[in-house]
């Protein structure tokens, strides 16, 4: 098959239950091209590692023209962006430096490593109710309560509006999918701004009543007398809420799903605790909790024989490279906990994008995993139902059964 006859059907039936066939052949008959849909994919490791580490841009508005899933949205303008594109994950130097650098200045105060008895409390309360059920879904037990409960008491959020933000943060995080549905796009605009709107009100809030959380930290926050404006802090919390518990979710829902179909790989864990950072790093590896990463070419970019314009929407599929036999060998769509190189994986980003909450997200990820496996490492998965989504993929439930 050449590059001109193939083309990535990302809404295939099936695709998003298991789209790694797909990336297969994707990066084999067309590792470099420009998508019917308007936008160019990128699949090989080398090359996404070099996209990601490239400067390119994430503002929209220095796109030469939107892809065609994104047509009906308007026009590139900030109204039409979610969170009105304030926050770091929209954001090109220098604003994004700032900005990152005020995040990070505020998440600091809070050491990753002071959050490890809180975190391993909230998995062996899990796990409780997973033995006492005998039989349980362990998205809803574990992986959706656990990084949700770590980033509100993060941030201090009241528990009165902790279940309407999470409705609302699930929906906006639909935006980081290709929508070709003009109704579903216009509902991910309105859910950023009613999220908005509710976390301006707490910012609000907090300003008469801080507390030892990450918010008030953000609210206070200045570096050479540089601080966060109103709409900027309502965009970064909001984005850190998202980002916060969707991607961790599926990571270790993910991870939990490849351990119990690889009951070897789960024993060997329970065997070997030691073996718990390296099997966080290969599990995102086999299967990351985001697929795809963009970025806008500002100037003209080649990559092999093609070159890719200036103004450019370029899509680096995460997942396709994290099993580039090019790169990881032959036994690339193997699970191996001891994997020497997995922390090679690019599901975290690269560059000034890395993510930030990368040392949380192993954090949570290691101490679920280990933990399941030393209580459960002969627990069977009986049902796997997928979430149907293309880029934030995960498992919607997951049926347990332990003895």
């Amino acid at each position: 098959m050449t590059a001109d006859a193939f083309t990535l059907d990302l809404f295939a039936d099936g695709f998003a239950d298991d789209p790694y066939p797909h990336y297969a052949a994707l990066r084999a008959a067309a590792p470099v091209h420009e998508h019917p849909l308007g936008f160019w994919l990128v699949s090989r490791h080398a090359d996404v590692v070099a996209v990601q580490r490239g400067p390119h841009s994430v503002d929209e508005r220095n796109l030469g023209a939107l892809p065609s899933w994104k047509r009906d949205s308007g026009s590139i303008g900030r109204e039409n962006r979610m969170l009105r594109g304030l926050a770091m994950l929209d954001q090109d130097p220098p604003n994004h430096t700032r900005l990152r650098r005020l995040v990070t200045a505020a998440f600091t105060r809070r050491a990753v490593g002071e959050l490890e008895a809180r975190i391993t409390d909230l998995v062996d309360a899990a796990l409780d109710r997973i033995a006492d059920k005998g039989r349980a879904d362990v998205v809803d037990e574990l992986a959706f309560p656990l990084p949700f409960t770590v980033i509100s008491e993060l941030l201090g959020i009241p528990v009165a509006e902790q279940q309407r933000i999470r409705a609302l943060t699930g929906v906006l995080a639909l935006g980081l999918e290709p929508l070709p549905d003009p109704a579903l796009q216009a509902r991910v605009l309105e859910a950023g701004r009613e999220l908005t709107a509710l976390v301006g009100d707490l910012a609000r809030w907090k300003r008469g009543h801080p507390g030892p959380d990450l918010f008030s930290a953000l609210i206070e926050a200045e570096d050479h007398g540089d601080v966060l404006d109103e709409d900027e802090l309502v965009a970064q919390v909001a984005f850190l809420y998202v980002a916060g518990h969707e991607t961790t979710m599926n990571q270790i829902a993910g991870g939990l799903v490849a351990l119990l179909r690889h009951p070897g790989q789960l024993r060997r864990l329970r065997a070997d605790p030691a073996l718990a950072g390296t099997a966080v790093e290969e599990l995102l590896r086999y299967d990351t909790p985001v697929h795809l990463m963009r970025r806008i070419t500002l100037a003209p970019l080649r990559i092999g024989d093609a070159e890719i314009p200036a103004g450019a929407w370029v899509v680096a599929c995460l997942a396709a490279a994290n099993r580039d036999p090019a790169f990881w060998g032959p036994d690339a769509d193997e699970l191996r906990l001891d994997r020497p190189d997995a922390h090679r994986a690019v599901s975290f980003g690269a560059g000034a994008h890395h993510c930030l909450g990368a040392a949380l997200a192993r954090v949570e990820a290691r101490i679920a995993f280990s933990r399941f496996a030393r209580r459960f490492a002969d627990a069977e998965l009986e049902e796997v139902r997928w979430n149907g989504r293309i880029n934030v993929r995960g498992p919607a439930s997951a049926i347990v059964r332990v003895g």
